[in-house]
């Protein structure tokens, strides 16, 4: 089944919001409704492919069979672009200035190698997508001058399978268009797991995870993907790039950090070797409250650095509790939004593990929690989040819906520059906002923590504004500045893409950039992958 293309995910799962969450926007933010939804998919005005008959037939050589070469108006649209707000809002009103020129489907490693030298003899760009899910421009290469090059989405939805399976080694190898659920239910045969459950996590592929560091809701007690990459194969238009033959090495710099992260930038991952987790017997998720978020976040901190660690360890601010978007597929329910609720910050601690292994943790994790001021509220709100932990990106629909803008932006820092970084881009967004005429709700959740450091996830809700796109880039802007200020990371697991890239050169430094462009040249000399996604064009 193919995603929303107006929106996120499965359609049969959107739901309105209640009108009682409609006049509270309309009281608190002034939030008026457009009266319009998005246009209809077949009224939108598309042009002609500009794929030559000799590309098409190249790329048709390339793939094998020419129902896997698409240029149709439909197969385009759903390739335009990435599901960040901006990106939807663009697309709701027709907007398709980044169309691809064609979707291909490759069925493996030789067949994107084929397609990747037709690319380079006529001339085409080439951007990997897999379940489409960026949130920062990661899908629209950036063009610039008179020569506008067309574009090839590279759809590796047919390459899905589980290619190898190691019990002894406890590692699978993966191809890069298979979903993370399929990848689960194949590994789930075997008795394993791989852990990671991003909330994008119904919709995005392997490739995407080891393309942009994705880091999933559990991984207090799994990692992060690129953690759990121990190799990975790279088809680039010089030819292909292999990393990875050992769990750890010391034969030089690891090459699989070069590749992890690189958005496409350098080459196409075409498989991922990742270790497994036996399946857990128990699951058990659990509520805490906390008075403020300066105590909750020493809590947490506590435990990431001394142990026992939950599988799930996050912690909202009181404005993102109060609200109720702690548990966002609660928004509306009877007593949330606007019904008196307790004052402080919740926290979520999940344990997932053998029976003995979830009671052991979660005993002496409550006794770390309980010493910091903690209050147990109960599985009830551990479940309720678990239960709608991917629902928050059709929450964002809802509020387009009724003239609302909401988006979201993450970062991270160490420890002892978790406050500053919180304060500064909460202001940030605040006061630009405001300044615009449309005075925002600022919410954050720690939502990964690490011995040294913990990330923020922030979400912004406002009214629209007249143009809710140029509305929203002098507050993004504002926040980056604050981020790097503040001496946070300009991406902790969204990626880079486009909306990042400044930022990214700074964070990285022009000794780095460099490097970096050195390696896009020799793996991509004709500049075909992804252009001005990571790196900007020269």
């Amino acid at each position: 089944m193919d995603m929303l293309w107006s929106g996120w995910g499965d359609p049969a799962k959107a739901t309105p919001l209640p009108d009682s969450v409609t006049a509270l926007l309309r009281d608190l933010l002034g939030v008026k409704p457009h009266g319009t939804g998005p246009v209809e998919l077949e009224g939108i005005d598309v042009p002609a492919s500009p794929l030559t008959a000799a590309a098409h037939r190249a790329l048709r050589d390339a793939v094998g069979d020419e129902t896997h070469v698409r240029t149709d108006a439909e197969s385009r649209i759903r390739h335009t672009r990435g599901k960040s707000t901006p990106d939807l809002l663009r697309i709701r009103r027709g907007d398709v200035a980044d169309l691809p020129a064609a979707v291909v489907l490759p069925a493996g490693h030789d067949e994107v190698l084929a397609v990747l030298r037709a690319c380079g003899a006529h001339d085409l760009a080439l951007v990997p997508f897999g379940g489409g899910t960026s949130v920062v421009g990661g899908l629209a290469p950036e063009q610039r001058g008179s020569h506008r090059r067309p574009f090839v989405a590279l759809d590796l939805r047919r390459m899905d399978g589980l290619l190898a399976l190691d019990p002894v080694s406890r590692t699978a190898t993966l191809q890069p268009g298979l979903r993370a659920p399929q990848a689960e239910a194949l590994l789930a045969e075997h008795g394993f797991t791989l852990g990671h459950f991003p909330q994008s996590y119904e919709w995005a592929t392997v490739g995407g995870f080891a393309a942009a560091r994705s880091s999933g809701q559990a991984s207090a007690g799994y990692g992060r993907f690129d953690e759990m990459v121990l190799g990975l194969t790279l088809a680039t238009p010089e030819g292909t790039l292999e990393a990875g033959r050992a769990p750890r090495s010391a034969a030089g710099p690891d090459l699989r950090q070069l590749v992890l992260g690189s958005e496409g930038a350098f080459g196409v991952i075409t498989s991922v070797t990742v270790r497994l987790r036996p399946l857990p017997h128990t699951r058990v998720y659990e509520g805490w409250r906390f008075a403020s978020f300066e105590e909750g976040a020493t809590a947490l901190r506590r435990l990431a650095q001394d142990g026992p660690r939950p599988t799930v360890l996050r912690l909202s601010d009181e404005t993102e509790t109060l609200i109720g978007l702690a548990q966002p597929d609660a928004i509306g329910a009877p007593g949330a939004p606007g019904a008196p609720q307790p004052a402080g910050c919740q926290a979520i601690a999940g344990y997932e593990g053998t029976a003995e292994d979830v009671a052991h943790r979660r005993e002496r994790a409550a006794a770390v929690l309980r010493a910091c001021g903690g209050t147990c509220l109960g599985e009830e709100p551990g479940e309720r989040w678990a239960h709608g932990r991917y629902s928050a990106p059709y929450l964002r629909d809802a509020l387009l819906d009724v003239g609302a803008f909401a988006e979201t932006l993450e970062t991270a820092a160490f420890w002892s520059r978790v406050p500053e970084l919180y304060a500064a881009v909460r202001s940030a967004l605040t006061t630009t906002l405001t300044e615009s005429g449309t005075p925002p709700l600022v919410m954050c959740h720690i939502s990964h923590v690490y011995e040294n450091g913990a990330s923020l996830y922030f979400t912004v809700v406002s009214a629209q504004g007249e143009d809710p796109v140029a509305h929203w880039a002098p507050a993004k802007r504002a926040a980056s500045e604050a981020i790097l200020a503040a001496g946070g990371t300009i991406s902790h697991h969204h990626g880079v893409g486009t909306d990042h890239r400044d930022g990214y050169v700074r964070e990285a430094g022009p000794l780095g950039v460099q490097a970096l462009r050195a390696v896009k040249q020799r793996l991509d000399p004709g500049g075909l992958l992804n252009p001005g996604v990571l790196l900007p064009l020269d």
